[in-house]
């Protein structure tokens, strides 16, 4: 539970977009980054692909810190 799996997206070295595994879903920082993480919320299978990070890397390799 205290884990959290954060993606980010970038744009000429600006974060645009990220999601971010407590809120379940991606939020915009640009006009372009709203945009976009307005597409990528509306799609489940994304969502799910990226939830799904945080039981795939993240409690994969919690032990070896």
């Amino acid at each position: 539970n205290d884990i959290e799996f954060i993606y980010s997206e970038y744009f000429n070295k600006l974060e645009i977009a990220r999601f971010s595994s407590s809120l379940g879903k991606y939020v915009g920082y640009t006009e372009f980054g709203v945009k976009n993480a307005e597409r990528w919320n509306s799609d489940p299978s994304e969502l799910a692909r990226r939830k799904a990070e945080k039981e795939r890397y993240c409690k994969h390799n919690v032990d070896i810190d």
